[in-house]
């Protein structure tokens, strides 16, 4: 890490404010904080199967609305991240965000995050967005809206066999690093032959003699 570090402040000013540009601007930096902050302070997702379960849900309903609208758009990451950033902020009425050094409130960052795409890439940079938004929303309303303030039931539990998938896939994860197990005659054999003060080659040469004895 010392020397990733160290190359990074041995760059050119110029090149140095491109590779952080690019890295904070990057799909991977808004995914990683939006499943964090869901991950460790949503209580909707107090399971990690249930947050395994929603990704797959909107990112197959993005999909899903991308094709039948006729987009095709091919990248998808920018339908998860505002899919995201929906559902996260909508915790969090009242708290103020920043988005662009502008402070807003935090449940119109997913909107503002759609303006600004509107104004740099165009009406063909939203449509994937809009997207991601109508999943996020769709899931917002058959797990909480509907249940709650509809007197409906929840269609979208965590199927039993995600469960059982992540069981599956930590029992192998254990099995591949391997576990060292000692035999159960091992400490026996140990205690039985390591008693007394003697070697135990002294032990086995059987009865001894007194010196000048018969």
């Amino acid at each position: 890490m010392s020397d990733l570090m160290d190359a990074y402040f041995q760059m050119p000013p110029v090149s140095r404010i491109l590779a952080t540009a690019v890295f904070v601007t990057s799909c991977g930096v808004y995914i990683y904080s939006y499943v964090s902050q869901l991950e460790k302070g949503n209580p909707r997702f107090a399971k990690q199967e249930d947050l395994i379960w929603y990704l797959a849900f909107v990112s197959t309903t993005t999909l899903i609305f991308d094709t039948a609208l006729g987009f095709n758009s091919g990248f998808y990451l920018q339908g998860l991240i505002l899919a995201l950033a929906y559902t996260v902020t909508q915790d969090q009425r009242g708290i103020k965000a920043n988005f662009f050094f502008v402070t807003i409130p935090a449940q119109l960052v997913p909107y503002a995050m759609m303006l600004a795409s509107l104004l740099m890439v165009g009406p063909a940079g939203i449509m994937l967005q809009l997207c991601g938004l109508a999943a996020a929303h769709l899931y917002d309303f058959l797990t909480r809206i509907w249940p709650e303030f509809g007197g409906g039931r929840n269609y979208l539990t965590t199927p039993a066999f995600v469960s059982r998938l992540l069981v599956l896939a930590s029992r192998t994860q254990q099995q591949s690093f391997g576990t060292a197990i000692r035999g159960a005659g091992t400490g026996a054999a140990t205690t039985s032959g390591g008693g007394g003060p003697l070697p135990d080659a002294w032990r086995t040469r059987g009865r001894g003699q007194r010196l000048g004895g018969d």
